[in-house]
């Protein structure tokens, strides 16, 4: 048996032309028009398939999105600046508080913070208002949660410079408004607060320190805090500037004169900003403390020279009264002298004349 053979040559191309047509007719009952696979597309994928030899970037928001996409804004932040150091403070609030409660945070380098504020009510915690403030600003994406009668409220964010140090507050607003603030700053330096007396010609060590800390290095100015000298030690063999730890800074002065006497200010440089504090130093030469010692012996020779006056004085009052009864008594002795003599006499005669 012969097998089934194909149309002759001269028929192929008509019933090709037939199929076309019958396939165009099915695909117009159905209201559908088949168009080419370039002219199908919406035109931006007309113009991607045009450009398809360019490098394609993304920017599409996705349902399946990435961990760091899915995340609030805060924890955005702190995922992208998870190799920071963790901070973690937190401040405990009752509806008895009355008054503030605030906490000092020291900061040297960039961290990482997380602040918590509890409040704790007898009453609803759904009535309570919480809200975070940045001094006067308004902060937003930051949790509250409740546990019972204590409601708690978390802010995290990163501090990488100096412009976010301050104050941060937590208010819990019911009948009344209660606030739990943390302050954060740089370490401060300290020095000895009363002004260092020194002598002209003598030298001198001014010291600040820094506790538990360690600064990424320390300048000397001299003046005021509003007109502020840096004190070049290359340039200048009167001052040395030298520390046996790096949480402190020595500043020296040799050959002391009174010109050297004012305010001298040490600067601390952190990562996070900077801190300074001020010394004073007095120079004074060695007649100055001579000055009181000089006016005591004044006054002791003034004192001794008035009880002498007052002495002499004394005494020669003294001799003119011996004087004058000295003479009184030799006049009484005259005087009884001569009455004596008179008496005698009458008594002579008085004798004469008994005898007669």
């Amino acid at each position: 048996m012969r097998g089934l053979r194909g149309p002759p040559p001269a028929l192929r191309l008509p019933l090709l032309l037939l199929c076309l047509l019958a396939g165009e007719r099915r695909s117009w009952a159905d209201g559908n028009t088949t168009a080419s696979p370039l002219t199908s597309l919406p035109i931006p994928e007309v113009m991607m398939t045009k450009y398809s030899n360019l490098s394609l970037k993304s920017h599409n928001i996705s349902l399946t999105a990435s961990p760091l996409t899915s995340l609030p804004i805060p924890e955005v932040m702190m995922t992208e600046y998870s190799n920071l150091f963790l901070e973690s403070h937190n401040i405990s609030l009752t509806e008895h508080s009355s008054v503030p409660v605030e906490k000092n945070i020291t900061l040297e380098r960039p961290s990482a913070v997380e602040l918590t504020c509890q409040f704790t009510t007898s009453g609803d915690v759904n009535s309570v208002n919480v809200t975070w403030k940045k001094g006067d600003e308004q902060l937003k994406n930051y949790h509250v949660s409740a546990t019972g009668g204590i409601l708690y409220t978390q802010y995290k964010f990163p501090i990488i410079n100096s412009e976010q140090l301050g104050s941060y507050s937590c208010f819990f607003e019911e009948e009344k408004e209660r606030r739990g603030t943390f302050n954060f700053r740089v370490p401060e330096v300290q020095r000895k607060n009363k002004p260092l007396i020194t002598y002209v010609g003598d030298s001198v060590v001014l010291v600040c320190k820094c506790q538990h800390c360690a600064p990424l290095n320390w300048t000397w100015y001299s003046g005021n805090r509003s007109v502020q000298v840096p004190l070049d030690v290359h340039m200048n063999d009167k001052y040395a500037i030298n520390g046996t730890n790096a949480n402190e800074t020595r500043l020296k002065i040799m050959q002391l004169s009174e010109d050297d006497k004012g305010s001298y200010w040490c600067r601390a440089m952190f990562q996070l900003g900077e801190s300074q504090e001020s010394v004073e130093l007095v120079v004074i030469s060695y007649l100055v403390p001579l000055k009181p010692f000089l006016g005591i012996v004044v006054e002791v020779i003034l004192l001794v020279a008035i009880i002498l006056f007052c002495e002499m004085h004394t005494q020669k009052k003294k001799m003119h009264t011996d004087d004058g009864k000295e003479f009184e008594q030799v006049e009484q002795l005259k005087s009884d002298d001569s009455n004596g003599i008179e008496n005698n006499a009458p008594r002579h005669r008085k004798n004469e004349a008994v005898s007669q």
